[in-house]
């Protein structure tokens, strides 16, 4: 594929993703404009992917843009309660994200080498051997403590959020806590994480 043809068939990838997640019936005030709840979370997923490495391969950039990828279609209270349960829908949601990414960028004129690279990063695979899996996984991260830490505060017990807390810190590689230690967050968000990391 020649470069401006591939660079073309990636833009029509980010808009096919896109347009997907615009489809959420679901919607969040943010600055100050509604807009569709997992089309806010890719574009700030996109957003640090970019800030943390601002060469980012193509592969990443799109497993970026297909994180929660319809995921409004199978909520999380679709499945069993309790930590298992949540497994099983996280793993099933991956696999499923993975699949409809394929037949998006399939569509837009990927190669399928580039594809299945996609694929590979979006079920998080090798997370601990492969440098672009760890970054997403920070971009996530870091996403999570931006977007949804407060509100997710609001609705658990405050041991539950401190331990999810110091496990999302677990996961995250240096660069990735040197960029959460960066943010301002509400005071709330910033107060459960100094707390939640007070033991080192």
């Amino acid at each position: 594929m020649a470069i401006e043809s591939e660079a073309e068939a990636i833009g029509r990838a980010v808009a096919a993703l896109n347009a997907a997640h615009d489809e959420d019936p679901h919607r969040r005030l943010h600055q100050g404009v509604e807009r569709p709840v997992e089309r806010v979370w890719c574009d700030t997923v996109a957003d640090w992917v970019m800030r943390l490495a601002p060469g980012a391969s193509a592969a990443l950039r799109l497993a970026a843009h297909s994180q929660h990828l319809e995921r409004w279609q199978d909520p999380r209270s679709n499945w069993p309660e309790g930590r298992a349960g949540y497994l099983r829908w996280r793993k099933a949601r991956q696999r499923a994200h993975a699949d409809r990414a394929q037949q998006l960028l399939a569509d837009a004129g990927c190669e399928h080498r580039l594809i299945e690279r996609v694929q590979q990063l979006i079920r998080k695979e090798q997370l601990a051997r492969d440098p672009e899996a760890a970054l997403l996984e920070d971009a996530a991260c870091l996403t999570f403590l931006e977007l949804d830490l407060a509100d997710f505060a609001a609705r658990h017990d405050r041991e539950d959020v401190l331990r999810i807390l110091r496990k999302t810190w677990q996961k995250m590689s240096p660069a990735g806590r040197n960029a959460a230690r960066g943010m301002t967050l509400p005071n709330v968000s910033a107060e459960l994480v100094a707390e939640a990391l007070a033991d080192g």
